[in-house]
């Protein structure tokens, strides 16, 4: 079971629906970031009482966020984070210090509205040499702090931008298709998240120039450790996404180039596929008219 976002192609509105093996089933609320102001165990209610009421195959997909829901990231919360932290740094002690340090590295990365989804494509910024996607297992959570379900998340970074200085990692993680997210919410639920295989591919031209795998079972912070630093000073009244960082970082010499594919997927949890393009002028269907 999946709970997604959703538009009928001759409804301008979104509805928020669950689905299983093609069904989908439209819950009583009118937008994700009003199901996450309910308790885990009453969102498990809504959707075991869904009754079903179409097909999956008739509608269009969308962001499994809205309304004032914000994307946040974590890093260096993997060995192999950290390890490609250094690498890139002028300043590598900062990135040591901080995957043994007590605080995470927790970070702003998208408002719902600069969401984009499977089959949309991702961005890399135009004046920046070096750039790669983090495939991240990212954590749904409600306003009462509890994770009700998983999604994946594709984390893009510029690896030179931050790499030339640390406080300039908004520059080199918030910008123009930098966040993408997989349609569906994996309910809590219905799975252990503690060691799903993460796999990561990066086409060109139909041919695979980048192939890794990880687990979550490798990050070094609990998820409950992630989510109590990010309320701990912050209310999140509408829930919030957390992505866990990422396990798979391409090495130094690893450049993306425009119409890549980049595939993640998570096990039990989804897939996602975006092409890559150069600047934000692709991205105008985020903000219509």
């Amino acid at each position: 079971m999946h709970i997604v976002r959703y538009r009928r192609h001759a409804d301008p509105r979104a509805h928020i629906a669950v689905v299983n093996d093609g069904i989908l089933s439209t819950l009583p609320v009118a937008g994700m970031s009003e199901l996450l102001r309910h308790r885990k165990e009453e969102i498990e209610g809504m959707c075991a009482d869904a009754t079903p009421d179409g097909l999956l195959s008739e509608v269009r997909l969308l962001a499994p966020v809205d309304g004032a829901t914000e994307v946040w990231a974590s890093g260096v919360t993997y060995l192999r984070s950290r390890d490609a932290r250094v690498e890139e740094s002028a300043l590598k002690s900062v990135y040591e210090l901080v995957y043994d340090a007590e605080r995470p590295e927790l970070f702003f990365k998208s408002p719902a509205w600069r969401v984009v989804v499977d089959g949309e494509p991702v961005g890399i910024r135009s004046d920046s040499v070096l750039n790669v996607p983090e495939p991240e297992l990212a954590l749904v959570v409600n306003r009462f702090e509890e994770i009700v379900g998983y999604v994946v998340c594709n984390d893009m970074s510029s690896r030179s931008v931050e790499g030339e200085n640390p406080l300039y990692l908004p520059q080199a993680k918030t910008y123009a298709g930098a966040c993408a997210l997989s349609s569906g919410i994996r309910p809590a639920w219905e799975v252990d998240a503690s060691d799903l295989a993460i796999r990561m591919t990066v086409a060109r031209e139909g041919v695979v120039v980048w192939d890794g795998t990880t687990s979550t079972s490798q990050i070094r912070r609990s998820f409950t450790e992630l989510t109590a630093y990010l309320f701990h000073s912050e209310n999140h009244p509408h829930g919030v996404v957390l992505s866990t960082g990422t396990g798979l970082v391409p090495e130094l010499d690893f450049r993306l180039h425009a119409g890549d594919l980049i595939t993640v997927s998570i096990e039990e949890v989804g897939e996602l596929r975006n092409q890559v393009v150069v600047g934000k002028d692709h991205f105008g269907f985020l903000t219509p008219p």
